[in-house]
């Protein structure tokens, strides 16, 4: 570093000087939010309670905190950083979900958007609900079809489906297995007209979440509320 500095002029020197700046400061900022984390965690968990005391000791559930923290670039937003502290809340008490589970959970926080995540939330809150009510119920203005937020759209039901959150709505027989849709032929056009594909705001088919949706919700979308209060002091 001393040689590679004793070449370097007085304007890329302070050009160094200003990058090692920046990047202490991110690294500061990174450290800030796992530390306010850390403790809005701890008012989370009920330390009273035998099995959860024994469960966030477990090696499984430090798996769980280690690949948190070192995913945390995934967390670029303080929505993302509240999904982490509520899913990490939940695991220590909750079990519902096995931690294989929960480790794809952290997953989705990391590389699904807060646009997939809102849609998540949409369905969740009006199982049925259509592409078009969602896009409705986010606020979003009508666009064109070939316009980058259809695009956009697209991608993101192809994301969450593919995914395994969302699905389009299907019937179960009594045993709980998903039943054929019944192949229907689309009427027929007047002379003249074009068919066009499904708009990507289409308002016929119904969504909803999947098992591993609804658990999800539950994990890194409900937040437990503080069982004791802290005050961070200041830096």
């Amino acid at each position: 570093m001393s040689a590679g500095a004793s070449a370097w002029s007085e304007g890329e020197q302070a050009r160094i000087n200003d990058f090692l700046k920046h990047l202490a400061d991110m690294l500061a900022a990174e450290m800030k939010e796992k530390t306010q984390t850390i403790l809005e965690l701890t008012t989370r968990i009920d330390m009273q309670d035998e099995k959860t005391a024994e469960r966030i000791r477990s090696a499984e559930y430090q798996s769980l905190l280690r690949k948190a923290f070192r995913d945390w670039a995934g967390t670029e937003s303080e929505a993302k950083r509240v999904l982490v502290r509520n899913l990490l809340s939940n695991a220590a008490g909750a079990s519902l979900a096995s931690d294989d589970v929960v480790k794809l959970f952290l997953q989705w926080i990391k590389d699904y958007s807060e646009l997939h995540i809102a849609v998540v939330g949409a369905i969740y809150n009006d199982a049925g609900i259509t592409r078009g009510g969602i896009w409705q119920k986010l606020g979003r203005e009508p666009v064109r079809e070939d316009s980058s937020d259809a695009d956009l759209f697209r991608l993101i039901f192809r994301d969450l489906s593919t995914g395994g959150l969302v699905r389009q709505h299907r019937e179960t027989d009594h045993m709980g297995n998903f039943l054929a849709k019944p192949t229907r032929k689309g009427p027929a056009l007047p002379r003249g007209a074009q068919r066009v594909m499904k708009s990507a705001f289409d308002d016929g088919e119904a969504y909803e979440l999947t098992a591993l949706g609804e658990q999800f919700v539950h994990y890194a979308m409900t937040d437990v509320p503080p069982k004791i209060e802290f005050q961070q002091a200041d830096a």
